[in-house]
């Protein structure tokens, strides 16, 4: 394990302030780091592993629905986050609170068609009350501190 603290520490740090005490999703190289996070936080955030990325997002939704409570959700990148988009679309109808985390290919292979780059910026835009990319902890340490920050 290494001193350095990451993009993925950080927002880990982050849902456990927002009092964020469960997680579904699946993972994949492009959340690699995201997983190494909740890995070394297991203690004060509970993964719950999906075997579908849909099923995850459809979860976090019904987790939100259910307790009121920010539901979080994540997958890959590429087809993986496509996958969260009916749990998006769910959330929005219902006004459910959730959190979708999404990974991303190499900053440098982004837009070259490299294997899974699909443009997930603009993907949840339609869905999403709040859609950011965080390339590194300087991006998100500056970002909105809560869940629901409108653009």
């Amino acid at each position: 394990m290494s001193d350095e603290f990451t993009a993925a520490d950080v927002l880990v740090d982050r849902l456990i302030q927002w009092g964020v005490d469960v997680v579904f999703g699946l993972p994949g190289d492009g959340i690699n780091g995201f997983m190494d996070a909740l890995h070394n936080r297991r203690r004060d955030l509970r993964y719950i592993h999906c075997r579908h990325e849909e099923v995850a997002a459809m979860a976090a939704v019904g987790y939100a629905k259910f307790t009121g409570r920010l539901g979080v959700c994540f997958a890959t990148s590429g087809p993986g986050a496509a996958h969260l988009l009916n749990g998006l679309l769910d959330a929005r109808t219902d006004q459910a609170p959730l959190l979708a985390i999404s990974g991303m290919t190499y900053h440098d292979l982004v837009g070259t068609s490299y294997l899974q780059d699909v443009n997930t910026d603009y993907m949840f835009d339609d869905v999403a009350l709040y859609n950011q990319r965080i390339m590194g902890p300087r991006t998100w340490s500056t970002s909105p501190t809560t869940p629901c920050a409108r653009r």
